[in-house]
């Protein structure tokens, strides 16, 4: 499908039809009884309805994690100078500002990095179509090691779909001392494999081509994959790329190219996410992506969840206000501080000074 057909779209029809009859009136006014009721203001147009936000209006400051002994050069979007650090990590084909509205509101009470995984976003690595789990585990322990060294604040994981396993991954090795909770966003091991059969040809039938920015943020919301409209203005540019043979927007991330390890990320999640001994919160867009051993485990008060209604796939662009809501009161519940769980009536050793 080409971008060209998003011109015939109903509203910006409307719009141009708008102008048009506003036009012929202003030539020839009407007769009639009603003609000093004022004409029907113009609806806003698509143009200025779907033109892309600047990340600056979310987080304070963006930074290029170079990983030492490779090519490899991580972006992140970072906010807040206080509390734990709230450390997302996107789904296949998104970026790390997919958290960018729920971070204006999370910063108040936390830190928040937001990071572009391999293939995604500004990110730069050696290989771009090496998306197994372990090599992206193995990313992220390397930007917290470069960015934080060997004295990493309290960490938060949060993970979204494709970035959910990836955070289950990197907490069930259990090599991250300062790991303080975890949390998943919609994905989980059984209604995701059973998704995989289906992915190649999901993939094939989005549109490829966009003549422009607004038509891709335009796309992505008539066609149902983000709700809301501002989320899309800062989020959807940073997965595409301009083209110069084609002389188009195409997406920046080949995930139809990455299929041999789609398996990899969703094998055995459920288990890894229960063995995890920290904090967990499991957000879903609805009960039906429960599998057995989740169900279980959530009866057994193994982990929080909240099933958050009236959302697509991706809650916290579709609702970050509530979003970030979750995230703070999870990070309260749990006494999460700047150094880890905070115990009442302990108090951490003074350091003695240099």
């Amino acid at each position: 499908m080409e971008s060209s057909n998003l011109t015939s779209l109903p509203e910006e029809t409307l719009d141009v039809e708008d102008e048009q009859q506003q036009q012929e009136n202003q030539k020839n006014p009407p007769v009639s009884a009603f003609s000093s009721v004022p004409a029907r203001p113009p609806t806003k147009s698509s143009l200025k309805k779907y033109v892309p936000l600047e990340w600056t209006e979310f987080f304070d400051k963006e930074e290029d994690v170079c990983i030492p002994d490779s090519d490899n050069v991580f972006h992140v979007y970072m906010a807040g100078t206080e509390g734990p650090v709230v450390f997302c990590l996107h789904g296949g084909g998104y970026s790390g500002l997919s958290f960018a509205l729920s971070t204006s509101k999370i910063k108040e009470k936390a830190r928040v990095v937001a990071m572009d995984l391999r293939g995604h976003g500004k990110t730069s690595t050696e290989n771009e179509l090496d998306l197994s789990v372990e090599t992206l585990c193995n990313d992220v322990f390397a930007v917290l090691k470069a960015m934080y060294g060997d004295s990493p604040p309290a960490i938060v994981l949060v993970g979204h779909s494709m970035g959910g396993s990836v955070a289950v991954h990197v907490a069930a090795k259990k090599a991250l001392p300062s790991l303080a909770g975890l949390v998943v966003v919609d994905v989980v091991e059984g209604t995701a494999m059973a998704s995989l059969a289906h992915m190649q040809k999901l993939l094939s039938s989005r549109m490829q081509h966009f003549s422009t920015m607004e038509k891709a943020i335009e796309w992505s919301v008539r066609g149902g994959s983000l709700r809301n409209i501002d989320s899309a203005r800062v989020s959807v540019p940073a997965t595409l790329k301009y083209d110069d043979s084609k002389k188009c927007y195409v997406y920046r991330t080949r995930l139809e190219e990455t299929e041999q390890y789609w398996r990899g990320w969703y094998e055995g999640l459920s288990d890894k996410f229960l063995s995890c001994p920290i904090p967990k919160l499991l957000l879903l867009a609805g009960t039906d992506r429960l599998d057995r051993s989740l169900t279980i485990g959530q009866m057994q008060g193994k982990f929080q969840m909240v099933v958050i209604r009236h959302t697509g796939h991706a809650i916290q662009e579709d609702v970050p206000d509530e979003f970030a809501t979750l995230i703070i009161n999870f990070i309260s519940r749990n006494r999460i501080g700047p150094h880890g769980i905070v115990i009442p009536g302990l108090r951490r050793p003074v350091q003695p000074q240099q």
